[in-house]
């Protein structure tokens, strides 16, 4: 038996089993926990703390099984990766255009929203004749503890 302690509610499973179905995949128990795991916090967790949150939902997740559906949720346009350096690779649910901020220290990785003007602006020092789809903009830093980020 199934706990759904990790549950979507009904307009993200509508999402998720529309761009599921687009990428000719289908909406399985397994992937709507993950997916659900992947929205509670928006931390940018990584497959191990993916897989060790969702087993609180379905103890008989696979790890295996856990980086299927995230490889299926980036090919299905879902989720992105985030990866930093050397670091495991973290998957972020967030598709507005942002940055991240990923503390020094804590290793936690933070949305930083980007203004459309900043976008705009990012995008018109393209020399002619390119076109950017994704802009990736990363800071690395340290929070500082009276920042409203440190709260987190």
């Amino acid at each position: 038996m199934i706990r759904m302690i990790q549950s979507l509610n009904e307009h993200n499973r509508e999402d998720l089993q529309e761009a599921l179905g687009k990428g000719g995949q289908k909406l399985t128990p397994q992937r709507e926990v993950v997916f659900a795991v992947l929205l509670a916090q928006r931390d940018h967790p990584t497959v191990d703390e993916v897989f060790n949150r969702a087993r609180e939902s379905m103890p008989g997740l696979s790890l295996a099984t856990v980086y299927n559906c995230l490889e299926t949720f980036v090919g299905c346009g879902l989720v992105r990766q985030v990866n930093h350096e050397r670091e495991s690779t973290r998957y972020c649910p967030n598709l507005a255009p942002h940055a991240h901020f990923r503390d020094k220290e804590t290793g936690q990785v933070h949305d930083i929203e980007l203004p459309p003007e900043v976008m705009k602006s990012l995008r018109s020092i393209l020399p002619p004749g390119f076109d950017s789809e994704v802009i990736e903009i990363s800071f690395l830093g340290r929070t500082k503890a009276n920042d409203p980020l440190h709260s987190n």
